[in-house]
């Protein structure tokens, strides 16, 4: 060690910033188009009073359109506390502390933060500027005001809500085939025949994600042009609305700065209008698919022990999700959730019958008939390939391969399949 040699490392010189970076947030608390002008205005307001500033460096106006004033749920407001981060800001002008935040402590450790780090928030409105020595007590009171003004209006807005629930008026609404004008529930004519169709096709016998993949192969869009999902067509079967009546108060806010939208459990009064406007459905469809929607359901409801041996055991080779246990006019199979969800466009694997299943299992573990204990214990997981193939992973670490046959078409037939096909051979030869 005595023939080390220390250098001293040199830095290039800092070069101070000359000016300040300045930086304006704005935001509206509504999608109407009154608000969205008013945030346009904002923008354009504070784009030309910072570039027009002697000593200022525009840096940009981050905008939020937001239903509250709670900052997880702001993305642009995110944006800007990653720029202060990153020593992007040096100051940030604002209209006023309601715009900012809508609660005091949201506020206070916000600005404390941007303290930290030697940025100034400065309230037009308030003319208070963060930074300064009395401006975090100022801003303690005034946003304490803020709040309760905050409380304020949403009691008032509950209020009104609540109100037009009692005589029976909704109070926003937003689904495919209807528009609300003034309270008034107006049929958008092309949404409509969406709307029919989705109805004839779950009477047809198509499940709720046939119905979504038919959708979305013949391009039509949802009401938010988005994909067609099985969630939508369920909620769509199931809305009273289209029958041309209302259910009214189905969900409830919890508190004006969570904004938490919960189900109305019987937390709060409900109010059901009948043929409170022109129905899409007519009655007799829409009850006919209430009671299919009831029929599905108790059809496929899951029996206690359907939990096997195999759950979370067989994955598709294919896709790579798991298998599930599925009810069937011939008996339980184990299908690809893919496959099962999606059809066959999106996985081509195919339905395993669990006594085909079993069968395979007792033959590759060499016991008599299917033993569950015997499985859980050996078997780590199955995979099942194309061609029939299932690839058998042992907890050894060995694994080993097999091939299942399928059923006979006539034994998957049931009694019921069976009439049905005397019954159309009488008809052509008769």
């Amino acid at each position: 060690m005595a023939n080390s040699r220390i250098t001293q490392i040199e830095f290039a010189p800092r070069v101070p910033f000359e000016g300040k970076r300045v930086a304006a947030y704005a935001r509206v608390s509504s999608g109407k188009d009154a608000m969205l002008q008013s945030l346009a205005s904002q923008v354009s307001y504070y784009s030309d009073r910072i570039q027009k500033h002697c000593g200022w460096e525009y840096v940009g106006v981050y905008a939020d359109e937001a239903k509250t004033g709670t900052k997880d749920s702001r993305e642009s407001f995110q944006r800007l506390l990653a720029d202060c981060r990153a020593w992007k800001i040096d100051m940030v002008i604002t209209k006023s502390i309601s715009r900012f935040a809508r609660n005091t402590v949201t506020l206070l450790s916000t600005v404390r933060e941007l303290k930290t780090l030697g940025i100034d928030v400065f309230f037009e409105e308030q003319n208070i500027h963060s930074i300064s020595a009395d401006g975090e007590l100022m801003l303690t009171i005034l946003a304490s005001y803020a709040q309760e003004e905050s409380l304020s209006v949403s009691e008032n807005q509950k209020w009104r809500v609540r109100k037009n629930f009692e005589e029976g008026k909704p109070w926003d609404c937003t689904m495919l085939g209807y528009r609300v004008k003034d309270g008034v529930f107006q049929i958008v004519p092309e949404e409509a025949k969406t709307v029919c169709l989705v109805f004839s096709l779950f009477l047809e016998g198509y499940g709720k994600q046939a119905i979504a993949n038919r959708l979305n192969e013949m391009g039509i869009p949802t009401r938010m042009n988005k994909s067609w999902c099985q969630a939508t067509i369920s909620k769509m079967l199931r809305n009273e609305k289209y029958a041309g009546d209302l259910l009214l108060q189905k969900t409830f806010r919890t508190d004006h700065l969570s904004k938490q939208t919960k189900i109305n459990r019987g937390e709060l009064p409900q109010y059901f209008v009948q043929e409170a406007h022109e129905p899409i459905i007519d009655r007799a469809t829409f009850e006919a698919v209430q009671e299919e929607l009831s029929r599905r359901a108790t059809a496929v409801i899951v029996k206690p022990g359907s939990e096997t041996a195999f759950t979370g055991k067989i994955r598709c080779g294919i896709c790579g999700k798991n298998y599930r246990r599925k009810t069937t006019p011939t008996g339980f199979v184990w299908i690809c959730a893919t496959f099962n969800t999606k059809g066959k466009k999106h996985c081509a694997s195919k339905q395993i019958p669990e006594e085909t299943l079993k069968a395979e299992c007792a033959a590759m573990l060499g016991t008599d008939g299917f033993d569950a204990a015997v499985f859980s214990e050996r078997i780590a997981l199955i995979t099942a390939q194309q061609n029939n193939q299932l690839e058998f992973h042992f907890k050894d670490g060995t694994a080993a391969t097999t091939r299942w046959q399928d059923r006979s078409r006539r034994e998957s037939w049931t009694e019921d399949k069976r009439q049905k096909a005397r019954e159309k051979a009488t008809r052509r030869n008769g």
